[in-house]
């Protein structure tokens, strides 16, 4: 591995923590640093669109229906595409969110799965052209 991988890799795995940080703090304008104008991002395993990422912003919004969230990133798996200017990859993820009840009291959500993504350099820098969420596992705090 040469330092030109490492730092694709680098800037890949930099991606994704930059799409995370974005939902995290609501910086939902962020997400247009993250994705190429193409990019298509597949959300229908927790019922949301697949799509470009206009229709995918305004679902991801439905994240302030929550009181407080954050995603958690381990494991990348990046492949990149010899002479090319493209990579894929996989990343796990661990989503916690916190709801409030009615009566004011906390309720927990966990949310486990991967994110299945692909890459390409731009004249801007990699950016992300696809973006799966697949969802391993839920649990509800009742």
């Amino acid at each position: 591995m040469d330092v030109t991988e490492l730092i694709d890799r680098h800037q890949i795995t930099a991606l994704m923590t930059a799409y995370t940080r974005a939902v995290d703090t609501s910086s939902w304008d962020d997400l247009d640093c993250v994705f190429s104008a193409d990019a298509v991002l597949d959300y229908s395993a927790p019922g949301g669109p697949v799509g470009p990422l206009a229709e995918a912003k305004a679902f991801i919004r439905s994240l302030e229906g929550f009181t407080r969230w954050q995603h958690m990133l381990g494991q990348f798996d990046i492949t990149l595409e010899p002479g090319a200017d493209t990579a894929s990859g996989v990343t796990y993820f661990f989503n916690p969110m916190i709801a409030t009840r009615a009566d004011g009291t906390e309720q927990l959500w966990e949310v486990g799965g991967y994110y299945h993504f692909d890459a390409v350099r731009t004249s801007d820098g990699w950016r992300l052209s696809k973006l799966v969420d697949d969802i391993v596992w839920t649990r509800v705090q009742p």
